[in-house]
């Protein structure tokens, strides 16, 4: 005879209850230090905190967004740039605009937007080398990317002159919401090359 619950915790034919994990995890805790930070958290630091395991941490974050996923919430879990953070449910997004002063988000021009393009698939990389992608000088492109937070200087590169070279930063990955550069999206190249 198999075994069957009737019910939450309600054995049937004589089963053993499932046994407890060693560590739990405070739901409010863990829910205030996320809501507490616009910078996301890492399962090593959420562990640190919480003083448990960074293996129960992931466990009970999976089960909070798998107990969410049934019906709509405003507050989703993101994961991005190496941690986790809470944020505002895209569906209520124009709810909170509303009652809260949103930064600044004017888009990037296109320049910019192929300028970041270029050195998110290709860094570390020189103005030199992003111009002749480009065909087009991207010295205010850089200087734009540079004042938003979304790339910095990576060093030099051991060529003549030694240009500056660039990468995407941390800030990039959360304003795009990626985990990491792995997240960005396949380029396909056409036969041309380009």
């Amino acid at each position: 005879m198999t075994a069957e619950k009737n019910g939450p915790g309600n054995d049937v034919a004589g089963t053993a209850p499932e046994p407890l994990p060693l560590y739990s995890v405070d739901w409010g805790a863990l829910e205030a230090l996320l809501f507490a930070t616009d910078e996301p958290l890492s399962l090593e630091r959420l562990a640190f905190l919480l003083n448990v395991p960074a293996e129960t941490v992931e466990r009970e974050l999976k089960r909070w967004w798998a107990d969410r996923a049934s019906r709509p919430h405003g507050i989703e879990l993101q994961e991005v740039a190496g941690g986790f953070r809470l944020v505002t449910a895209p569906a209520y997004r124009h709810l909170v605009e509303k009652v809260h002063v949103v930064p600044d988000r004017r888009g990037l021009s296109r320049a910019a937007l192929e300028t970041l393009a270029v050195i998110a698939y290709r860094q570390p990389i020189s103005r030199p080398e992003i111009d002749q992608l480009r065909g087009v000088r991207s010295d205010s492109a850089l200087q734009s990317l540079l004042e938003r937070g979304l790339i910095e200087e990576a060093g030099r590169a051991d060529t003549v002159g030694r240009p500056v070279l660039y990468r995407t930063t941390r800030r990039f990955l959360l304003e795009f919401g990626l985990r990491s550069l792995a997240d960005l999206p396949a380029v396909t190249v056409n036969e041309d090359g380009a």
